[in-house]
Parts: structure tokens; sequence; C-alpha cells
């Protein structure tokens, strides 16, 4: 059997820990299906040397949606996705992106379709630092950030209330002014501000793009290859991950950029 046949099945730690029965079925497998080179690394930095030393075989990531999203990132910059394609058992709490791509539930419908399933090209999109998003992205990314000031809040108004008697009420919903353009149409300007953007690859290689906007009710719909949002710092979940602040972001479509073994049709 040639080293392109064979498997480099890299564990992620976090799987380990929070469902050893699913990895251990996941590795009967798939070793039972092929011949397959085990890594169990202890930490990022050992799970990127792994990737990076994974040869001519095919890489298998058993962990949850995090784990996926680092892989294709370090995959990304190693510039190997366009030519190669990643195999993914979802292990974990958070494995929605991954069902939301294709990929099957349950330790052995994961693991049967690394085997025998068919390598589909997927859009990527990608921004000018070289980050990935595989499914989409929100601006502003503020529902768990709410949540914590809301109960800060509360609690700020339980104790004035205790000692002064009635608190202010608190702040009104924030609104954010950015420009929003796609392929250099402005979407939305500085003086237009937005409740939320959204980002996503669409299906025809092309990003769609939805802008909220606070004095409009329908919300605003565009196509296109490349979106720029820029303004006062803001920040924006992309997947499971929060970024910024930052004042621009540029993401462009890759269409068919990466590669991702899902069941044959």
């Amino acid at each position: 059997m040639s080293d392109h046949d064979q498997l480099l099945v890299v564990i992620d730690p976090v799987a380990r820990r929070m469902d050893g029965e699913s990895v251990r079925i996941a590795k009967d497998v798939l070793c039972g299906g092929s011949e397959a080179k085990i890594c169990l690394p202890d930490g990022p930095e050992e799970f990127a040397r792994a990737l990076a030393r994974r040869g001519s075989r095919r890489p298998v990531v058993v962990g949850d949606d995090r784990a996926l999203l680092r892989a294709v990132a370090l995959l990304h910059r190693d510039r190997w996705l366009g030519d190669g394609a990643l195999s993914l058992v979802p292990v974990g709490t958070s494995v929605q992106l991954a069902h939301s791509l294709g990929v099957p539930a349950g330790a052995v419908a994961a693991a049967r379709a690394v085997l025998d399933g068919a390598v589909r090209r997927l859009d990527l999109l990608v921004d000018e630092s070289d980050g990935v998003v595989l499914g989409g992205l929100t601006i502003p990314a503020l529902r768990s950030a709410a949540r914590a000031e809301a109960s800060v809040w509360h609690a700020a108004r339980s104790l004035v209330r205790t000692l002064v008697g009635p608190a202010p009420p608190a702040p009104a919903p924030r609104h954010h002014r950015l420009r929003v353009e796609a392929d250099g149409v402005v979407l939305a300007d500085l003086d237009d501000p937005v409740e939320a953007v959204s980002v996503r690859a669409g299906p025809d290689g092309r990003a769609e793009v939805v802008v909220r906007r606070r004095a409009v009710t329908a919300p605003l719909r565009a196509d296109a290859l490349s979106v720029t949002v820029s303004g006062p710092d803001f920040r924006y979940r992309a997947d499971t991950h929060v970024t910024g602040p930052v004042r621009t972001r540029t993401w462009t479509v890759r269409p068919g950029a990466w590669g991702l073994t899902l069941p044959a049709a």
C-alpha cells in the first residue's frame, strides 16, 4: 500500500477528553478499513506539527468544529488545500458546522464516509490576513457579549436600587456605523447605521451578503466575489471564533478551494 493510500488520523485532545468511546469507535473503523497512522497531540502546537508531517498521507481529523477549523487554516497556510482533501470524524459538543457541511453524525457513519466517501470541493472565504471562514460570519458578534453585559448591568441596577432607589434604564441596543462594500458597490455607509451584517459563501462561487439597516425594515441582499467592511472598531464572529476589534476587513471567495470527504451520493 502506498503512502497516498494511507491515512494520517489526528485525534484532537478535546475529543479524547469529551468522548473517549466515540474516539475508540472511530479508530477501530478507520484502522479496520485502511492502513492508518494515529497521532495523539497534546495541544495546538503538536496538532500543527502532526499535520505538517503528513507526507502524502490523507489527513483525517477526529474532533469538533474548532479542530476542523484549525486543520483547514493550517493546511490553507501550507497551500495544500487546492490539491488535497481533508476528512473529519466529528466528536465533541460543538459539531454543528461539520454537520452543516454534510459530514454524517455518529462516529461509525462518519468514519465509514472517510473510507468509502467522495471528495466534494467547497468554497472558502479568505481574508487579507489569510484567515479562513468555512460557514459564515456575522457582524456584530454581540450575542455572548450582550448576555454578559446584561448580567453585569442587572447586578449593578440591583445594587443601585438597594442603595439609592430606582436606577436609570439600561442602555438602548447599539447600532453600528460601518461601510459595507460588495465588489466595490457601497451597500451601507457610515451615515447609514446598520444592525447586522452577515456574509457566507453561496452555492454559485459568490458570497451572499445581507445588511440589516436601522432605518429600513427589509434587509439589503447582494452577491459578490469580494466583501469589505470598514469603520470604527468592530468584532465579528466567523464560524466558532470571535475576532477583533478591527477597523477594516476584506473577505474574498475562493471557489472550490478545499476538499472535504463526504458520503458518496
